[in-house]
């Protein structure tokens, strides 16, 4: 959503240990455009990464093993668009179940707008044209609304529907801003630039959430990587033992 800031894209990098990890994108969500596609390639085709990407609408004319080719990715990275479509794809293909796998073997998950709600229980979707409530794939307790700042319809919805017990307590998270999560509990908000950020959400409660900014590198540094990170990394294969 920052062609001209990678702030977040290099932090996703630097979740794993590789030098090189391998990232693969889903566009699931939009339809696996051809634009979204290239959007993502321009972001880190130029970057120390692997970089690919899983078409589910191609699959007729560019068959490709599924779970092996998710199972043998450092990061997955799922585009935005319609939460409901794109969970019944995954469905009718058992990427569902595979996404699960990969987080229980260590593979970062990572996503914008639908690609990041999905791994919460519930989300807030606009697929029908109005906010209403999506289950997502549970991997993460409780519940997540994006576009905070940039879509001012899902926030008032999204506070009703935790207030009247529709759906279970999360976050609100504005553009520009992410949730970093160690297995199934917060570890820290991030943001691109200044001003945005998180909100907790519980019934009758708000909580403003502080948001560490990733800093702009000058041509040719090298990324730092914070503390909470360096652990992150040590403590990924402790779901598992397999990474």
């Amino acid at each position: 959503m920052e062609p001209d800031n990678p702030a977040v894209d290099e932090f996703i990098l630097s979740l794993t240990d590789r030098r090189e990890p391998r990232i693969c994108f889903l566009p699931t969500a939009s339809g696996d455009p051809d634009q979204h596609i290239a959007q993502f390639h321009a972001a880190f085709g130029g970057r120390h990464c692997e970089a690919s990407h899983l078409s589910l609408f191609r699959l007729g004319n560019r068959p490709v093993p599924i779970r092996d080719t998710i199972l043998s990715q450092d990061i997955v990275y799922v585009g935005g668009g319609s939460m409901h479509n794109m969970l019944a794809i995954w469905r009718v293909h058992g990427l569902d179940k595979i996404l699960v796998e990969a987080w229980e073997r260590g593979v970062v998950l990572a996503g914008l707008s639908a690609g990041a709600m999905c791994w919460f229980e519930w989300g807030v979707t606009k697929s029908t044209g109005t906010p209403t409530t999506v289950a997502g794939l549970g991997i993460l307790p409780g519940s997540l609304s994006v576009h905070r700042d940039g879509e001012p319809d899902r926030l008032p919805f999204f506070r009703g529907a935790v207030d009247e017990g529709v759906l279970p307590g999360g976050w609100a998270v504005d553009d520009g801003a992410a949730l970093v999560f160690r297995d199934t509990a917060l570890l820290r908000v991030v943001a691109s630039v200044p001003g945005r950020g998180a909100a907790r959400i519980d019934p009758g409660t708000e909580l403003e959430l502080e948001a560490d900014l990733l800093g702009r590198r000058s041509p040719g540094e090298a990324p730092s990587t914070p503390v909470d990170i360096r652990e992150y990394r040590l403590a990924r294969g402790s779901r598992s033992g397999l990474r």
